[in-house]
Order: C-alpha cells, then structure tokens, then sequence
C-alpha cells in the first residue's frame, strides 16, 4: 500500500457548485455514514446494513438532490473512507457514479493524544468526516492518501503474494511434524526430504518402539498437507519463471521483470517482487521511496549523538518488501 500526501487540490469554486462531504465508516455488520451540506452546519449521520452499496448510493443520491433543490446549484459530492479489509472495491465503484473518493491511510489520521483514545464507529467516522473537510480546505498534512492501484496493477500482485503465503504456511507445517517427532525423541527427521512418507513407518521412539498410532497419523495428515502446499509453491513458481523466460508473456509487468532478472544476484522471485510492490509506482523524490521501503532514518537528538548514539532505520513502510530485501541481502 502506497501513501502519498496530494498537495495540488482543486480549487473550490462557490459560485458554480456546492460541496456535500461524505465519510464512511466500513465494517462487516453495519457501515455508518457520516456527511455535511451547505444546508447545515451539523453532522448527520446514517447507519446502514453491511456491504449494502446500492443503499450508500441512493442515500447519496438522496442529499445530492435535495442539495441541489434546495440551493439551485450543482452539487459536488466528496466521500472518503479508511483503507482495510475491504480494499478497493468501493472506491472504484463510487467514482464510476461520479463521487470523488479518497482511500486514507488509518495510521495518519491525527487523533487526541491528551487523554485516553475512545474508539467508536461514530466518534470515528467523525474523526474523518472532519479530516476530510480539513482536506478540502487545503490541508494537506492532516492525513496520507493511498494510491488506489488498478484493477491489472492488484492482480498482478497476486503470484508472488500467494506464494509468499504458501512458504510461510509450509514453515508452519514442518515445524509442527517436527515438533510432533521431538515428542518421541526424534531430532532428525525432515518431512521436505523426498519419500517423507516412507520415513516415515521406519522411524522409531526413543523407546525403540512404533509411533502411538493416534500420533502417527496426525503426523501423516500434516505430510499429506505439506504435499499439497509444496505442490502449490512448485506451480507458482513455473507460473514465475515462464513470465522471466517467456519474452512473449502477457504479465502486466513482464518487461521490468525480464530486465531486472538480466541483473547479476537478482533471480526470478526478487525481482517479480520489486516490480510489484515498487517499480510500478510513482514517488516524488528519495525519501518517499527510503520511507516506502523501511530504509528511512530515524532521528536522534543532538545530546544523544554526542553520546555516540547512531541514527538507526525505522521499521516503517511494505513489511514484505522489507523482509524481502532482508532475506536477499542474506543470502
């Protein structure tokens, strides 16, 4: 997820049209929708059933026309929401109704550190509804803006997203077999080595005897889970190698991948990840990208580093682009 901070906002022009703010608070259960018209200077607020887009529109709709009734003017509608589990669906779907939409960062809304925070979904569709306003008044520092990708741009993530999911998921399944066998006494036994299975009847307890059979085939079920993983990651990465190799391939960013594995120590995988999460996006200048990618300074007092305290990096931005440049650098 990209942040970026838009500091060209358009102007507002009074004379011609009017301006309805709209914040939504998203959830599974309910979404509450917080907006602000020229008619009042209170905030009003809607809850609606989860997921219900259809009637976030015509609840839309419905301010936008008595707005416009109401003042003769044409009216402008502005919504903003918090980036999270449901992505970026909506956004998409509000501005092809013609609604501005802003997709925040929720790390960069500024909230009252005076007193301890109370979080509720009207307190917080508050908070942004009053950022967004904030926004449009001209500033920009009151939160961080998400670049919304494309749909081609958030699938062409997917492959090496996935797999990064399936290795992780294939650690977690050899060290609970693992775990399982230092039960018995067993240290040596590697569940990826080939004819695992087979092993897997001559192993014996420290004991000297069989596998409680309860065990043994708890055992088993995680083998034949590891397989199935193992038979994904093996398929993700075909898929991988043949946009590297393939000159014709129709992947979205097959040209920046192909040029990147020419590179010596960047293979296959390193670089489908740098063009994915980096090389498609657009940075104004080197801190952006030093704070996209967890490489930017953390600052130390002046009385700290006459004590020979060094600057060292923030653990900010991608955390899978970090632990991806790590796990190269390492190797």
């Amino acid at each position: 997820m990209t942040v970026r901070t838009v500091t060209n906002l358009p102007a507002v022009t009074h004379g011609e049209t009017v301006r309805c703010s709209f914040a939504i608070e998203l959830s599974t259960m309910s979404w509450v929708v917080a907006f602000n018209t020229p008619l009042s200077e209170k905030i009003s607020r809607h809850a609606l059933t989860g997921c219900k887009w259809k009637r976030l529109l015509e609840l839309i709709e419905e301010v936008r026309a008595r707005v416009s009734r109401e003042t003769g003017r044409a009216v402008e509608v502005v919504s903003c929401y918090e980036a999270g589990y449901d992505g970026f669906w909506l956004h998409r779907k509000l501005e092809a109704h013609g609604i501005r939409n802003y997709v925040i960062d929720p790390a960069s809304l500024q909230v009252d550190r005076r007193a301890p925070r109370v979080k509720t979904d009207r307190i917080d569709t508050d908070r942004l509804l009053r950022s967004l306003m904030a926004y449009l008044r001209g500033e920009p520092k009151v939160w961080s803006v998400v670049r919304v990708p494309s749909v081609a741009e958030e699938d062409a993530r997917r492959l090496h997203r996935e797999r990064d999911r399936l290795v992780s998921e294939r650690v977690q399944h050899v060290n609970r077999i693992k775990g399982l066998c230092a039960l018995q006494g067993i240290y040596d036994y590697n569940p990826l080595r080939p004819q695992a299975m087979a092993r897997l009847e001559q192993l014996r307890t420290a004991q000297g005897g069989a596998f409680p059979p309860r065990l043994k085939s708890e055992i088993m079920r995680g083998l034949q889970r590891l397989e199935m993983v193992v038979e994904m990651i093996a398929t993700l990465e075909a898929e991988r190698n043949a946009i590297v190799e393939n000159e014709a391939s129709t992947h979205l960013n097959a040209k920046k991948i192909q040029t990147l594995h020419k590179l010596k120590a960047i293979g296959p995988e390193f670089a489908a990840v740098l063009v994915g999460e980096i090389f498609h996006r657009d940075f104004n200048n080197r801190r952006q990208v030093a704070s996209y990618v967890g490489a930017l300074e953390r600052q130390v007092a002046a009385n700290a580093r006459a004590d020979g305290v060094i600057n060292s990096y923030m653990k900010c931005g991608a955390g899978d682009l970090r632990a991806a440049q790590v796990h190269h650098l390492s190797r």
